[in-house]
């Protein structure tokens, strides 16, 4: 074992001769810590045929260890002031813990009995599924979520992210305990860790005493890159609902090629464009100058397994025709003749004087370092990126919005209520 220094934010620390990535911040403000444990491949782009899979697995690791079951386990955390909570996103599976100094200890033991023992049993599996399902019937009346599932749906098209996360009530009614062990198996493994650190801690001391834990995790294999493009096809679904209003989801492909050179110019150009709020061009026409939505936003996400736009507005049953014409022109108009100065000056002055409140606390800073090292990014990227707006043209933000014309084949989802004839 031994901890080599990249700089002051990263280290990899090497067990069973695999170099598991460590970022850290130390800071003595609060006396307290935490660690999280991120297992790339872990996400829901991974269940496969087992839609809901990741999330259901991240649940059962909230019941805590087969000794003790969930109330014991946590009473005993509570007991402590100590968190210790399981979540997974799209593509990572991600363990938190958070602690006292006094109690770094104590915190990790309890980490160690969790992944040495959860509670894989067929009553915690009943629980958690008794309880995302639950979830998932009070969903079928939630019109927002049935418009944007729908969206992604025709938006990814024959690709995971087509499917919901949580899963569906037959596929998470169908998932066995032996799928969650195979998952568990297959992602708690060195060659998918990262960990981060940061808090009033030594990063040196609390790595040794996570050391043992480490030991006993397998070596197990990184997991495969994903990448999926969003459909280039225009769509149109209408869903109809007994409801008062519209509910408008939009989304278009985004083509990006590299994420260090171009990420700036599409922060600026999706703040302009509907991102923002008031100011907004697509706030501005939609609901400013025509009253037709209390909100409009649209805004562009790069990123590492997919980069597209989405968008969203709610308004009168009436208004809806109109409303969704004047997305497409708003749209159109805008990769015609690009931003104004005083719309990139106006983006400027907002993204240079929020960035810090982006990273007031810890965790926050901490989590952007990970999030920059997953993208393959510098950690301090958002410091890079920041000087790039501050020295971008308006010439050539506005050579980047025309480069764009594939924003323009929107794929429209609506719920919607029928009309009586």
């Amino acid at each position: 074992m031994n901890a080599n220094n990249l700089n002051e934010s990263i280290k990899f620390y090497e067990i069973k001769d695999i170099k598991i990535p460590v970022i850290y911040e130390e800071s003595k403000l609060l006396p307290t810590g935490f660690i999280r444990f991120t297992f790339v491949g872990g996400g829901s782009v991974s269940d496969g045929d087992k839609i809901g899979l990741a999330k259901l697995s991240a649940s059962l690791l909230n019941e805590g260890t087969k000794e003790l079951g969930a109330t014991k386990f946590s009473d005993l955390l509570e007991q402590k002031a100590i968190s210790l909570s399981s979540v997974s996103g799209s593509d990572t599976l991600n363990i938190e813990l958070s602690y006292l100094k006094e109690q770094e200890k104590n915190a990790i033991g309890f980490l160690a009995d969790l992944l040495k023992s959860p509670n894989l049993s067929s009553n915690a599996l009943k629980k958690v599924q008794t309880k995302t399902i639950s979830n998932l019937l009070d969903k079928q009346s939630d019109f927002d979520y049935i418009a944007n599932t729908t969206l992604q749906s025709m938006l990814f098209k024959n690709t995971p992210l087509a499917q919901p996360p949580l899963g569906t009530v037959k596929s998470v009614g169908n998932i066995k305990l032996a799928d969650i062990k195979n998952y568990l198996q297959q992602n708690l493994s060195l060659s998918r860790l990262i960990i981060i650190i940061g808090g009033d801690i030594d990063i040196n001391k609390t790595l040794s005493l996570l050391k043992p834990i480490l030991n006993t995790l397998p070596l197990g294999e990184k997991s495969q890159t994903h990448h999926y493009n969003a459909n280039p096809k225009p769509q149109k679904k209408i869903i109809y609902k007994d409801t008062q209003q519209a509910y408008i989801y939009f989304g278009s492909p985004f083509v990006v090629k590299d994420l260090k050179t171009e990420s700036y110019k599409a922060r600026v150009m999706s703040f302009i464009l509907g991102s923002s709020g008031f100011g907004s061009r697509l706030m501005e026409e939609i609901r400013v100058k025509r009253g037709l939505a209390y909100s409009a936003y649209m805004r562009i996400i790069p990123g590492k397994i997919t980069n597209y736009t989405t968008g969203y507005l709610q308004t009168q049953i009436k208004n809806q025709d109109e409303s969704i014409d004047l997305v497409k022109k708003v749209i159109d108009d805008f990769i015609k003749n690009g931003a104004t100065q005083e719309e990139l000056d106006g983006a400027k002055k907002f993204l240079l004087g929020s960035e810090p409140l982006r990273n007031e606390t810890l965790s926050e800073r901490v989590s952007t370092k990970f999030y920059n090292f997953y993208l393959g990014l510098p950690l301090d990227f958002n410091k890079t990126q920041l000087e790039q707006i501050k020295n971008l043209t308006l010439k050539e933000l506005n050579d980047y919005i025309r480069s764009h014309a594939e924003i323009k084949d929107l794929t429209f989802s609506i719920l919607t209520k029928k009309e009586v004839k």
